[in-house]
C-alpha cells in the first residue's frame, strides 16, 4: 500500500517540479528612456547600473541617447519613449494643448549670474550699464525670473543692460574669453566657470523667495504620459524609488562620482568637485505638494513676463502637471 501511495505522489509531484523549474524567470518591466547624451540623466543612469539598482527594482531600462531635449520631446510625443527630462512649464503648456503629460521632480539645480573674480560687479543692481550674456533665448526661464526680480527694484535689465543671447556653450566660452561682463547660464556651465575662478554673483534659486517661492523648486523633472503611468503605476513607483537611491549614492559616495567622472566630460579635479557639489545641491528634498505650490507661484510670474509665447493659452499651471501617485509624497 505504501509503495502504491509513493507512486501516486511521484506522478503528481515530479511533473509539478518540472513545471516550476521549466518556467521562464519573471520578465522585468521595461521602461524606455529618452536621454540627452551629454546630460546629467546619463550620470544617474550609470550610477543605477553600476550599483545594480535597476535589477533590484525589477526594471529593464531601454535607453535611447539623443542630441537635444527637443529630440526627447519628439520621441515622447511620438510614443517612442516612456520617460524623458523636461520642465513643468512645458508639461503644463502641453496639457493646455491636449497632451496629458505629467511631471515628477528630478533636480532643482538652476543657473546663476557669473562674473570674473576681479569684476567690480558686486550686486545684481550693478549689472546696469554692463554686457550680460544669456544662455538660451529671450524666453529662457532663468532669464525671465531674473528680469522679474530686478523689476521689483525698478531695474529693467532688457533696457538697462546690453543683452547678448546665445547657446549655453557659446556664452560660457565668451565669458571665459572676457567678451562680456557677466553671464547667466545653465548650472553645469556655471560650474565650469566656477571651477575656473569665476564668482557666483547670484544663483537663480536665491532670488526665488523674493518672487514668492518658499523653497527650492525643481525646474527639471521626469516627464511621462499620465495614461501610461496609470497602466504602469507600480513600475513608475519602483522607477522613482530607484532614482532616489541613485541620488542618495551620489550624495554620500565620492567613489560613485569617480565611476561616472568620464561622463562629465572633464578630467579637471576642481571642475569635477564643482559638478558634484552643485549636483548634490540640486537634489529635490521637499514634498510634491510643496514643489507644486511654489511652481504655481512662479508660473504666474513667468506667465506675466513671458506671455503667450512662453506658457501658451493657460494663465495658471494645469492641475495635473505634477504627478502625485508615489508612496511617501
Amino acid at each position: 500500500m505504501a509503495h502504491k501511495v509513493m507512486r501516486v505522489l511521484a506522478r503528481i509531484i515530479v511533473p509539478a517540479m518540472m513545471l516550476v523549474l521549466g518556467t521562464p524567470a519573471h520578465a522585468a518591466d521595461t521602461i524606455r528612456l529618452a536621454v540627452q547624451k551629454t546630460g546629467t540623466f546619463s550620470w544617474e543612469l550609470a550610477t543605477i547600473r553600476e550599483a545594480g539598482l535597476d535589477k533590484e527594482a525589477d526594471l529593464s531600462l531601454e535607453v535611447t541617447e539623443l542630441a537635444s531635449p527637443e529630440a526627447g520631446k519628439i520621441a515622447l510625443r511620438a510614443g517612442n519613449a516612456d520617460i524623458m527630462l523636461s520642465d513643468w512649464l512645458w508639461v503644463s503648456r502641453e496639457r493646455a494643448l491636449g497632451a496629458k503629460l505629467t511631471f515628477y521632480p528630478y533636480s532643482s539645480a538652476l543657473g546663476a549670474v557669473m562674473v570674473p573674480a576681479s569684476s567690480p560687479i558686486k550686486t545684481l543692481a550693478d549689472l546696469k550699464g554692463h554686457k550680460l550674456g544669456v544662455g538660451g533665448g529671450p524666453i529662457d526661464k532663468s532669464w525671465l525670473l531674473l528680469q522679474a526680480r530686478m523689476k521689483q527694484d525698478g531695474i529693467d535689465l532688457k533696457s538697462d543692460a546690453t543683452i547678448v543671447y546665445g547657446a549655453p556653450p557659446l556664452i560660457a566660452a565668451k565669458a571665459l574669453d572676457g567678451e562680456m561682463d557677466a553671464s547667466l547660464n545653465f548650472w553645469n556651465f556655471c560650474a565650469q566657470l566656477e571651477a575656473k575662478g569665476f564668482r557666483r554673483l547670484a544663483g537663480i534659486e536665491e532670488i526665488l523667495p523674493k518672487l514668492g517661492a518658499k523653497g527650492a523648486v525643481s525646474a527639471v523633472g521626469y516627464v511621462f504620459d499620465e495614461g501610461w503611468a496609470a497602466s504602469h503605476r507600480d513600475a513608475v513607483t519602483r522607477f522613482i524609488a530607484m532614482t532616489r537611491k541613485a541620488k542618495q549614492l551620489l550624495v554620500t559616495s565620492d567613489a560613485a562620482w569617480d565611476k561616472i567622472a568620464p561622463l562629465t566630460g572633464t578630467t579637471d579635479p576642481a571642475m569635477l568637485r564643482t559638478y558634484r557639489d552643485r549636483y548634490r545641491d540640486g537634489i529635490p528634498r521637499r514634498s510634491i505638494n510643496d514643489e507644486e505650490a511654489d511652481a504655481r507661484v512662479l508660473y504666474r510670474v513667468l506667465a506675466e513676463i513671458g506671455g503667450h509665447d512662453l506658457v501658451g493659452p493657460a494663465a495658471e499651471i494645469d492641475p495635473g502637471t505634477f504627478y502625485h501617485a508615489v508612496l511617501g509624497d
